[in-house]
């Protein structure tokens, strides 16, 4: 297990920690910072589902410069939990002091800094991003709240539109490569988890900031605990004028949405359950987001609002443990090609519907760990465009038109996983087999296994062979106006991967080093066969295959336990991600995402004590991008590499914030997608303020 050393200082360490009562946790009546691994602002744990339970540290045991390593703590990104020592799969998190020290206004601009995630951004503040990670597209990633898939079957691109404000998150766990047997389908090369938590005491928390472009954000929680019951309410709203204007001069980058959230927990010796419900409504000026050199359409607009709720609860006691969960989803998306000009083309409206249960299961016994459950998810669409014509219109609300046409489609998982557990060696292995009612899909399984050899107290090795698949999205099957061509017949990608990597933990210093090979066929994208002149169109298609091969290296220092006799420097974390795909393409096609990925990813932060409770956290972030778009001119250009600097100056005391941001410090011209400009030097102050009732 893993046994730090702090320079002959004493390690608080527990051998035993099962959640009881009579534990010292328990005892001391107060949360304990569980050992992390912290890489490029990242950090290793264990949540439900895929990370640790990592909680807040007593300051008196900060001060006292000790750290808590407990040798059982759950960091498994498998089915059935387990611990740090025995993981054979890593999985990589941001905390909640490092998403406070971000200079970020939302969940997608955080990302960036994170190890081999690809954030293409249309819109900023988080209106529309696509994210993915290891290469691949913003559809082949499973996007969970609090372990419950909130994927939108209807598309990819407003994956997002999450109903808590990014101060309300208390991590975000980021698992790569296919993760077909722990999440079922969507998760092609990897899963993002949104982690809430109600605060551990009665407490409030407000939060204003603004700055460029008519940038204002303010937000509210409330929390109360009492005794095993704890309840958390929380609001936000967002606004901006935008930092483009149309060429016929009106706004069309704006922005304006809320947010609504509520999160509750009933904890005792037995049982944990947790429950939220929330929406996020939002209305955007998009720009030339889905513009094409024979579309040059500069005044787009969409409007989406989302609803979400879920209940999950964990049996804690007997020989079988049971995690069940419920949960449903409602995505309502208006597009409009033309703003405000329903005459020139029709508003595109969509409505979807996701209800879904599911319950994980495990037992352990002389041979090991076993881990089994199953799923059951349905997809239902109604819309203006998309799907097959239905046999009962519905009305859009707040219209004068229907839905006529639309989709129902059910997923239906069961999954098998055994671990097996000795001192120094960790093996898990299962499958997880699928069943989608579209396109009459029969079963099919999907297996892995994750292998992990701690050498010694610092180094540890791994290595994993996963598979999954991704049922098309509705967009994809059954979009075809601006300029675009779907196909309903459209296939499931599936992915196979395989991983090797290399650990080192000590006080003070941190690194991996991490190689894989994707190897997808039937991948989905859209293309534009520019041989066709006027006539070209998008077009989704099944590619054949598509190999990745790929490189993750990170390191961070803490010089705090490296050089404690100097107070200035805190921490320095460096990540840097090679990709290189191997896929088949012919001259004059055009791709939006399959054919285009970061060849080269480093990000490097450095957090600085400068004086008192000031602090200062600088960023730079280094992207080279494969492929090529055409111009409003016809004229077809490469991507090119930019460098991009953050900064944020803050004023830290308990109980309240005052800070000040700049992104794109210099003012950086730059494009993720080719027709889409982003927005230069960025300027936002704020305050946070805290207060325990």
């Amino acid at each position: 297990m893993y046994k730090k050393q702090f320079q002959k200082r004493e390690v608080i360490k527990f051998k035993q920690f099962k959640r009881k009562g009579y534990s010292l946790f328990a005892c001391l009546g107060r949360e304990v910072i569980i050992g992390t691994l912290s890489v490029a602002t990242l950090t290793y744990a264990k949540a439900d589902g895929i990370s640790t339970n990592t909680e807040k540290a007593d300051t008196t045991l900060m001060k006292t410069s000790k750290e808590v390593t407990l040798e059982d703590i759950e960091v498994t990104s498998s089915r059935a939990p387990l611990t740090l020592g025995q993981a054979a799969r890593m999985v990589t998190v941001l905390d909640r002091e490092q998403i406070a020290q971000a200079p970020v206004q939302s969940i997608n601009d955080l990302l960036k800094y994170a190890r081999g995630v690809d954030v293409r951004q249309r819109c900023p503040i988080g209106a529309q991003t696509d994210i993915s990670t290891r290469g691949g597209t913003s559809e082949q990633i499973t996007i969970l709240l609090n372990g419950i898939n909130i994927c939108d079957p209807q598309t990819g691109h407003n994956a997002f539109d999450f109903p808590v404000d990014i101060s309300e998150i208390e991590r975000i766990e980021l698992l790569e490569g296919p993760a077909g047997r722990v999440y079922g389908t969507s998760s092609l090369v990897g899963a993002i988890n949104i982690v809430t938590r109600p605060a551990s005491e009665s407490s409030t928390d407000f939060h204003v900031e603004g700055g460029s472009f008519g940038y204002l954000s303010a937000g509210a929680r409330a929390n109360a605990v009492t005794g095993k019951w704890n309840n958390q309410l929380s609001g936000s709203y967002t606004r901006s004028d935008g930092f483009t204007r149309a060429q016929a001069g009106n706004l069309n980058g704006d922005y304006k949405g809320g947010k609504f959230f509520y999160q509750g927990q009933y904890k005792d010796r037995d049982v944990l359950m947790n429950w939220y419900a929330g929406m996020s409504s939002k209305d955007w000026g998009s720009s030339t987001s889905y513009a094409t050199p024979t579309w040059k359409a500069d005044n787009q607009y969409e409007c989406t609002d989302k609803y979400y709720a879920g209940l999950r609860m964990e049996a804690k006691s007997g020989i079988f443990h049971f995690r069940p969960s419920i949960y449903w989803n409602q995505s309502r998306d208006q597009y409009e090609g033309y703003r405000g000009q329903p005459e020139k083309m029709k508003y595109n409206y969509n409505r979807t519907n996701v209800y879904g249960a599911n319950i994980n299961s495990f037992f352990d016994w002389m041979a090991g760990r076993t881990a089994f459950g199953a799923e059951f998810r349905n997809e239902d669409l109604k819309s203006g465009n998309l799907g097959e014509p239905l046999h009962h219109p519905v009305h859009i609300s707040g219209t004068e038109r229907d839905y006529t046409l639309g989709l129902n489609r059910t997923n239906l998982s069961f999954h098998l996983e055994h671990s097996i557990l000795l001192q120094r060696f960790t093996l898990s292995a299962g499958f997880v087999a699928v069943k989608n009612t579209w396109n009459e899909m029969a079963f099919k399984l999907y297996p892995g296994i994750d292998m992990s050899y701690r050498i010694d107290n610092h180094w540890k090795v791994y290595a994993s062979f996963n598979s999954s698949l991704r049922m098309p999205s509705f967009t994809e099957l059954y979009y075809s106006k601006g300029g675009h061509k779907a196909d309903k017949y459209l296939k499931p990608e599936e992915m196979n991967a395989i991983e090797g990597g290399i650990k080192y933990l000590s006080s003070g210093f941190q690194a991996q080093m991490a190689v894989y090979h994707h190897h997808g066929k039937n991948m989905i994208d859209w293309i534009m066969d520019m041989s066709k002149g006027d006539d070209a169109v998008w077009e989704s298609v099944n590619h054949t295959k598509v190999n990745t091969i790929g490189i993750d290296i990170d390191a961070d220092l803490n010089f705090a336990h490296l050089i404690p006799s100097q107070q200035f420097l805190k921490k320095l974390d460096v990540t840097y991600c090679y990709i290189n795909q191997d896929k088949e393409q012919k001259a004059d096609i055009l791709s939006q995402y399959a054919l285009e990925y970061l060849r080269h990813k480093l990000v490097v932060g450095v957090q600085m004590h400068l004086y008192d409770k000031l602090n200062l956290g600088v960023n730079y972030r280094f992207q080279e991008r494969i492929g090529s778009y055409t111009t409003f001119d016809n004229e077809v250009k490469s991507y090119s590499p930019y460098a991009i600097w953050d900064a944020r100056l803050s004023w830290d005391a308990p109980s309240y914030t005052l800070y000040a941001q700049a992104n794109n410090i210099f003012d950086k011209k730059y494009v993720d997608y080719g027709l889409v400009p982003q927005p230069g030097t960025w300027i936002v102050v704020g305050a946070k303020l805290h207060l325990t009732l």
